[in-house]
């Protein structure tokens, strides 16, 4: 049995961690102020006596008593309206946040996991996305807090375990999506199933040709207890490589969910990425992992998650 510190555990991928270490019988300490996450998420485990939930901002000296096997840092808003709207709390927690989540990880002598993202490349000039790819990013523009923040993470992570000989590990994830995310969250998955759940218009920018890939919840957690067992250092690009454009995909939910919903056009935000698709050939050479959950199956479980929500709150 480990014990395992998750900040952000309260959050969409984070309490979906909580839940697979505590079903393979570890102890899990959750820090979340619960900015961007919900005690909903962890609602279901909290009574477990393997878990403890610390409400704490990661920005702050984390303390932790009794010995750590590992910190999986997950704390950071994550979503476009998220961090337009906290900025500064972004960069913080991508900057000090890490800083005190390597302190820690170094007085406990434990594995240090980071969560990075495919926002690391910015708006990509290159397609798919190799780990080597050092990005085309705007450091100065509207989505450069949150992008920068994830790559001066990753500089410190890779700077503890160079002068430090912290045992570290970097997952950049791309487009993950399932039970749990926010209806408000802003991202393209929740904004479209809400949207068309409800009988309203599915709002994509631009012309809808810019493309994503999605990787549903359980094969990135998969991925991520793979990674741990791994040892490697450097970072791993974990989604789906399978592309599709927005307006497809738009076209998908509507055809899940039996909407009527039409589709609107609105100007393309600043930055926005273009193209979206992970070279997943590190993880499948180093951790034999692929994304295994079809699209399909993905996103009906993730409909019939909102479609409860909606119903809970008539």
């Amino acid at each position: 049995m480990a014990r395992i510190l998750i900040t952000g555990g309260a959050g969409f991928i984070g309490s979906h961690l909580c839940e697979s270490f505590l079903k393979r019988g570890d102890q899990v300490v959750c820090v979340d102020n619960v900015s961007t996450g919900s005690r909903e998420n962890i609602a279901a485990f909290s009574s477990n006596s393997r878990f403890a939930m610390v409400d704490q901002d990661v920005t702050r000296f984390i303390q932790v008593d009794g010995p750590l096997d590992m910190v999986l840092h997950f704390a950071s808003p994550a979503s476009p309206v998220d961090y337009m709207e906290m900025p500064i709390q972004t960069l913080k927690v991508g900057s000090l946040g890490t800083h005190n989540a390597l302190g820690l990880a170094k007085a406990k002598e434990a594995i240090f996991f980071l969560a990075s993202t495919s926002e690391v490349y910015g708006d990509p000039l290159v397609r798919p996305q190799r780990e080597d790819y050092w990005g085309n990013v705007n450091p100065i523009g509207p989505r450069g807090v949150y992008d920068e923040a994830k790559r001066f993470a990753e500089a410190m992570t890779m700077a503890y375990h160079r002068y430090h000989g912290l045992n570290t590990r970097i997952v950049r994830i791309f487009n993950t999506y399932g039970p749990r995310m926010r209806m408000r969250d802003g991202r393209v998955v929740p904004n479209f199933i809400t949207q068309a759940l409800k009988g309203e218009a599915l709002t994509a920018y631009g012309k809808g040709t810019q493309t994503r890939s999605f990787c549903y919840i359980d094969d990135l957690v998969r991925g991520i207890h793979r990674l741990l067992e791994a040892d490697y250092h450097l970072p791993v690009n974990m989604g789906n490589p399978y592309e599709m454009t927005v307006l497809d995909f738009a076209k998908k939910i509507i055809e899940l969910t039996g909407s009527s919903s039409s589709i609107e056009f609105h100007p393309l935000p600043q930055d926005d990425p273009q193209v979206r698709q992970p070279d997943i050939s590190k993880a499948r050479e180093l951790l034999g992992w692929e994304p295994l959950v079809p699209l399909e199956e993905g996103l009906q479980a993730t409909i019939e998650y909102f479609r409860s929500k909606l119903e809970a709150a008539q």
